[in-house]
């Protein structure tokens, strides 16, 4: 065998595609957070009845090389699927629950609406969050009162979108 049919053997070839997009802001965002998975866990529906809670799991949006030459502040907007009492929806086959969202204070964010600002510093910033899930209580006002809404067990996911805004 030549050294010439040795050399075009294929012996494993493949192909590497970089993405990405270059935004008008002051600050990069670390490619870790820009698609985030944050796993709430196994809930039990007990849990959840009565507008329950689970315990809030932290996530965290990292900001890099910031610059304060024009911004110095930033706020973060979620949106996504509307879920009950303005929380985030789910989707899958578990129904009776919403995803609440909170800012590093404690505070619920409200889809759509801009968190409070939160200062920039030079070159490194982390954005904390956290979420949880809650049931969604009751529905109308019955002959009884209202209407406990069925906490019905399975899989869920939702996906929010954040947008940054810096002033």
């Amino acid at each position: 065998m030549s050294a010439f049919a040795h050399a075009t053997t294929d012996q494993g070839s493949g192909t590497v595609t970089f993405t990405g997009s270059i935004i008008d802001a002051p600050c990069s965002i670390n490619p870790d957070s820009t698609e985030q998975q944050v796993k709430l866990g196994k809930i039990s529906s007990v849990a959840l009845q009565n507008s329950g809670k689970s315990t809030p799991k932290n996530f965290e949006i990292h900001l890099e090389n910031c610059s304060l030459s024009t911004q110095k502040t930033v706020t973060t907007t979620f949106t996504g699927p509307a879920g009950a009492n303005g929380l985030l929806g789910i989707t899958g086959s578990a129904k009776g629950a919403s995803i609440a969202l909170l800012d590093a204070s404690n505070n619920p964010i409200e889809l759509g609406k801009p968190t409070t600002p939160q200062a920039l510093q030079v070159n490194e910033n982390t954005l904390l969050f956290s979420a949880y899930l809650q049931g969604d209580g009751s529905t109308g006002n019955g002959e009884d009162g209202p209407t406990p809404v069925e906490i019905v067990p399975g899989s869920f996911e939702s996906i929010a979108n954040f947008t940054l805004t810096y002033q």
